[in-house]
C-alpha cells in the first residue's frame, strides 16, 4: 500500500482525524466527541486533557478503517483563538483551554477600547479588540494562574492556541510552537513584521518567553512520539487554522473567491496579494505562510452558526436533533416575517457587539413550530450574507461566487437560500473535510507528494454551483427585515 497523509482536524465539538491517498482524497475517517463547560454565563471552556484524548480516539478510529496504511508525515488543523496554558517540563494543563467562543474577557476588552488602544491594535494585528481573540484570554489564565499557583515562574509556563497544545502532545514535549496562522488570530502578533510584538505583549500583560516560536504553516515541526498507532519519529510538515486550512483546501491561494466555513461558528476568507488594513466590519489575517511567505487574506467570523441548531431543535421540541430542526424548517412559510438572530453569545463580524442578545423577532399567531426552525436555519445564511457584502466591498477585486463546506453547506436546501441572499453562486464542497485536506495538501507540498496545489488529482473537477433564484428588489426586502431583527438584538446600535 502507498504512502498516506494523516490529518487532524481538532474542532470545537469533535476531534477528527483522516487518511488521504496520493489523489488528495480521503480514504478513512475517524471521529470522537468534545465537550464543552458554562461554569459561568457566557463562559465557555474545555478540559485540554479531553482535548488531546478525543484527538488520539479519532486517530485510533481512523487507522482502524485504514487497514495497516503506512503514513507518510502528519497534518494538523485546529479550532483557532482558544487557549490552553500548561507546565514546561510535565506538560500538566494549568488551566482549561478557554474556548474561541467564550466572553469572559469582554469587560477587559471594553477597557482596553475605552483606553483608546483599538486603532494601535488593529494597524498591527488587523483585529479589532474583541473577547474572541486570544490576547485577553492568555492575559486571564495566566492571572488565574498566578492566584492559584504562586510558585510557578515564568519559565515554568507555556502557554499557546491549539494547534501548539496539540503538536506539544504529539512530539512528547519536544516542541513549542505555532504557526503564523494561528499567531495572527491573538492579537500579538505584528502582520507585517511576522513576529511577535513586544509592544502588544506588553499591552496585554503576556510574557514572551511563554508563548511558542512561530513557524511557517508547511515547517518542519518536528517528529511524532508517542502518538498512539502512529511510529515514532513520523515528521509533522503542516499546521493551520481551521478556516484557513479549509480555505487551502478547497485549491484557493489567489484573490477573486471567497471560502465559507459552516460550523459552529462561521469564517468567510479571500486571500489577498497584499497586506490590507481592514474597515470595522471583517478583520485582515495571515491565510498561511509558505517557505518564508505570508499570504494574507480577509476574514469575516461569525460566532454562532450550526451552534444554535441543536439548542433551537430542543427547544422546539425536537429533541436537539439538527436533521429533525432541518426537516421542520423546509416545511415553515418562507415570508412569514420572523426572523431569528442568533447572539447567544453577542455577535461577531460585521458587527462585533458583545453585548447583542438572541431575539426571535416578527412573531404573530400565526407563527408556529415551523416558522421558528426557518427562521434558525436561515439565520446562518442571513448572517453570512452580512459578511459577504462587507467583505465583498473591501475585497481587491469582485468576489463572483462562494464556496462553502462545513456541516451545513451539505444541505442544498440552505445553500440555496445562501445563493439568494449573496446573489451569486455557491459551490459546495464535495468532500465534507475540506480543513483536514487542506492540512494534508500543505504538508504533502511539503513533503513532495505534490509539486504545486492546481496539481493535486482531487481539485481537478467540475464544480456543481448553486444559482441564485430571488431578483434584486426580493433579495434586498428579505435582508431588510433581518437587519431590522439585528438592530432589535443589540442593546448599544450604532449611531
Amino acid at each position: 500500500m502507498s504512502d498516506h497523509l494523516l490529518a487532524i482536524d481538532q474542532g470545537t465539538t469533535n476531534s477528527k482525524a483522516v487518511l488521504v491517498n496520493a489523489e488528495g482524497r480521503v480514504v478513512a475517517r475517524g471521529s470522537a466527541p468534545l465537550g464543552k463547560r458554562h461554569p459561568a454565563p457566557g463562559w465557555v471552556e474545555q478540559d485540554p486533557e479531553e482535548l488531546w484524548s478525543s484527538v488520539r480516539s479519532a486517530i485510533q478510529g481512523c487507522l482502524e478503517a485504514s487497514s495497516g496504511a503506512r503514513i507518510l508525515g502528519l497534518a494538523i488543523s485546529n479550532q483557532r483563538e482558544s487557549v490552553v496554558a500548561w507546565h514546561a517540563r510535565t506538560g500538566e494543563p494549568l488551566g482549561p483551554c478557554v474556548s474561541w467562543q467564550c466572553r469572559r474577557t469582554a469587560k477587559a476588552c471594553a477597557e482596553l477600547r475605552a483606553a483608546g488602544h483599538e486603532p494601535a491594535v488593529v494597524a498591527r494585528t488587523g483585529l479589532p479588540i474583541d473577547p474572541m481573540f486570544a490576547a485577553t484570554k492568555i492575559a486571564w489564565l495566566l492571572s488565574d494562574l498566578r492566584e492559584r499557583r504562586p510558585e510557578l515562574g515564568a519559565d515554568d509556563v507555556r502557554v499557546g492556541t491549539v494547534d501548539s497544545w496539540l503538536l506539544w502532545n504529539a512530539t512528547g514535549g519536544a516542541q513549542h510552537a505555532c504557526d503564523a496562522s494561528n499567531a495572527s488570530r491573538t492579537q500579538l502578533f505584528d502582520l507585517a513584521r511576522g513576529r511577535w510584538d513586544e509592544g502588544l505583549c506588553e499591552l496585554f500583560s503576556v510574557p514572551m518567553q511563554a508563548l511558542p516560536r512561530v513557524l511557517d504553516s508547511d515547517a518542519d515541526f518536528g517528529h511524532t512520539n508517542g502518538v498512539p498507532g502512529v511510529a515514532d519519529g513520523t515528521p509533522i510538515r503542516a499546521m493551520l487554522g481551521d478556516s484557513h486550512a479549509a480555505l487551502f483546501g478547497h485549491g484557493v491561494d489567489q484573490p477573486g473567491v471567497v471560502k465559507a466555513t459552516y460550523g459552529t461558528g462561521s469564517s468567510l476568507m479571500t486571500p489577498l496579494d497584499t497586506i490590507t488594513q481592514p474597515e470595522r466590519g471583517v478583520t485582515t489575517t495571515v491565510a498561511w505562510s509558505r517557505r518564508g511567505t505570508i499570504t494574507y487574506a480577509l476574514e469575516g467570523n461569525i460566532l454562532v452558526s450550526a451552534a444554535s441548531l441543536p439548542w433551537a431543535s430542543e427547544l422546539l421540541g425536537l429533541g436537539g436533533d439538527p436533521g429533525a430542526l432541518a426537516e421542520l424548517a423546509e416545511r415553515g412559510a418562507p415570508d412569514s416575517g420572523v426572523d431569528f438572530v442568533p447572539a447567544l453569545i453577542g455577535l461577531g463580524a460585521p458587527y462585533w457587539d458583545s453585548d447583542a442578545l438572541g431575539l426571535f423577532s416578527g412573531l404573530t399567531f400565526r407563527t408556529g413550530r415551523a416558522e421558528m426552525a426557518r427562521a434558525v436555519m436561515e439565520s446562518i445564511a442571513l448572517q453570512v450574507a452580512d459578511v459577504f457584502e462587507a467583505m465583498h466591498a473591501q475585497a481587491p477585486q469582485p468576489l463572483e461566487r462562494l464556496l462553502a463546506d462545513g456541516g451545513p453547506s451539505a444541505n442544498r436546501w440552505l445553500m440555496g437560500i445562501q445563493a439568494d441572499l449573496i446573489g451569486v453562486p455557491v459551490v459546495p464542497s464535495d468532500a465534507p473535510e475540506a480543513s483536514a485536506l487542506g492540512a494534508a495538501y500543505m504538508a504533502g507540498l511539503a513533503l513532495g507528494r505534490w509539486e504545486r496545489l492546481a496539481a493535486i488529482p482531487a481539485l481537478q473537477h467540475d464544480d456543481d454551483p448553486i444559482e441564485p433564484s430571488l431578483d434584486e428588489r426580493a433579495r434586498e426586502r428579505r435582508r431588510a427585515t433581518w437587519r431590522t431583527a439585528v438592530a432589535r438584538a443589540r442593546l448599544h446600535p450604532p449611531a
